[in-house]
This record gives structure tokens, sequence and C-alpha cells, in this order.
């Protein structure tokens, strides 16, 4: 039977991440890792799970401290299941709707900007005159 724990290399390379963003991940309480008696950190081999649940909700835009939030209401460091995943993902999906929504709306909107020179200052949607908008707060408010 093979070896229940992995080292920081065996995971790094079953993952394909370097050892740098696991010891990252460790520090963001992503992972855990326990220390064999040479003292170097070794991990349960469920912990690939994890990363790689961490992998592809980072790949699809979802910040590292909502992961983070997510996978803490899993009991201790449990790996997430089919269940876990579904609930995860469904919060992060309806996230990741309103980010294409509003990525939309501004890809759109910059069809008309986009070369046009601010030729057309009658209908450019960046337009704010006498910044108007300072009474609003700072950042964008128009796209």
């Amino acid at each position: 039977m093979s070896d229940p724990l992995l080292s920081v290399g065996q995971l790094a390379e079953r993952s394909g991440l370097p050892v740098s963003t696991l010891h990252f991940y460790e520090r963001k309480g992503l992972i855990a890792s326990s220390r064999n008696a040479a003292n170097h950190r070794v991990y349960r081999r469920d912990t690939l799970r994890r990363v790689t649940i961490i992998k592809v909700a980072q790949s699809a835009g979802v910040p590292l401290a909502t992961i983070a939030l997510a996978l803490s209401s899993l009991p201790g460091q449990s790996v997430p299941d089919a269940h876990d995943w579904a609930r995860m993902s469904e919060v992060w999906r309806d996230d990741l709707s309103e980010r294409i929504e509003a990525l939309t709306a501004l890809r759109d909107k910059m069809d008309d900007c986009i070369g046009c020179g601010c030729l057309s200052m009658k209908r450019c949607p960046l337009v704010n005159d006498d910044d108007h908008l300072a009474a609003q707060g700072s950042g964008p408010h128009l796209l």
C-alpha cells in the first residue's frame, strides 16, 4: 500500500503547483500539513483534492478569500465531497454570472468608444462634464 502522506515536493508535482504556492496556501489556511520525524512538511493525500478545488475556483476568478471562507465551512480539514462542491459552486456561479453580465455590459459600451477618438461626446458613456459625478464618490460610476 502506498504511503498515505505526501511530501511537499510530491504534492507540488502531483498538483502542478510550485512548492511556494503550496506554502502560501498553507499560510492562508487553505490546506494544512503536519511534520514527519525529520521535521519535514507532509500532507494527507486528500489535500490534493483541496488543491484541485482551489485551482479550479481560482481559474474561474473566485478570490482566495472567498475560497478560504467556503473551505472553512467544512469540518476540520475535510475534503469537499460532491454535495459540498455543489453548494460552493452554486454560490460562486451566481457571483460569476454577475461578473459576466457586468463585463458584457462593459464590452458592449466599449464597442462604441474603441477607435472613436471621443468625437461623439453627445453619446459617449464616459462623459462627465464639469465632474458632476464627484458627488457620488471616487471610482467609476458610468460603466
